[in-house]
């Protein structure tokens, strides 16, 4: 009798350790994920601040990033790193649009988690792509534009790519707005932070993620206008949507602190990657 009850017990313990260890490898493959995000847009802040000053070259978005990573010592074997980062990311977003429990994983909740893994599955795809190259690729701007010209070639066309301008308009006013409510700290771990911790991790994720989301919306604008005038050479990528900043009355001084909050949403990424609940 006692050795039937060790064998249940034995077999109701398999389960609950292979879900656990299926836990902790997620968690790992999430917060690699978030540093690798982390790292990227560090260095994008920080060309763009370079551009605003005029004083450096290069391109100020993900390219021009992984091109910083390339030149640094054992850069070929940082940039894999990364390709690995956001591979994680993508597996760990996808498994939480299949594998997620609880009230909040409604329908929507997994559509968004899975848009995200496919976006993050593209980014690593194109990591690779990018460091088995030797650090060669098209500019994102280049990519922008060949993207809107094949779609304004489509069957209604310009109709797509004017929900695609609305679309991305959309997303960055959300994460901009989210992210001045502070709904971010919904989702980390805020009990384990100490007061003086917790308030610079909010500063980081309000700033950092209301300058995210300017940059979203800008590009959505331009989209839109190459919609209503059928003339793709009117999107822009981030470098340019960037530099477009300094073209306001302010001039450069929009795109300075739109690069420091990248840098500071970049910092933010890594608090993430240390605080979240995966």
């Amino acid at each position: 009798m006692t050795t039937s009850r060790t064998h249940g017990q034995r077999r109701a313990a398999r389960p609950k350790s292979r879900h656990s260890a299926e836990k902790q490898t997620l968690t790992a493959a999430g917060r690699a994920g978030f540093a690798a995000r982390g790292v990227v847009y560090v260095l994008i802040g920080v060309l763009a601040v370079r551009i605003a000053l005029g004083s450096g070259g290069g391109t100020a978005d993900r390219e021009g990033a992984l091109a910083q990573v390339a030149a640094q010592p054992f850069g070929r074997t940082m940039l894999w790193a990364l390709v690995v980062g956001f591979g994680c990311m993508a597996l760990w977003r996808g498994a939480r649009a299949v594998l997620g429990r609880g009230p909040r994983r409604k329908a929507p909740s997994r559509v968004l988690d899975g848009g995200r893994a496919l976006f993050y599955a593209a980014i690593c795809s194109a990591t690779a792509a990018y460091a088995a190259e030797g650090g060669q690729g098209s500019s994102g701007n280049a990519q922008s534009q060949d993207w809107t010209a094949s779609a304004l070639e489509l069957p209604y066309g310009q109709v797509l790519v004017g929900a695609a301008g609305c679309l991305l308009i959309g997303i960055g006013a959300v994460l901009a707005v989210r992210a001045a409510m502070r709904r971010f700290l919904r989702q980390l771990d805020t009990g384990t932070m100490s007061h003086r911790t917790k308030q610079v991790v909010t500063a980081l994720g309000v700033g950092g993620g209301v300058a995210r989301g300017m940059v979203f919306a800008a590009a959505g604008i331009f989209i839109l206008v190459a919609a209503v005038r059928f003339d793709p050479d009117e999107a822009k990528g981030v470098d340019a949507t960037l530099r477009s900043f300094t073209q306001t009355p302010v001039g450069p001084w929009l795109l300075v602190a739109v690069a420091i909050g990248l840098v500071l949403f970049g910092v933010f990424s890594f608090a993430s990657a240390r605080w979240r609940r995966l």
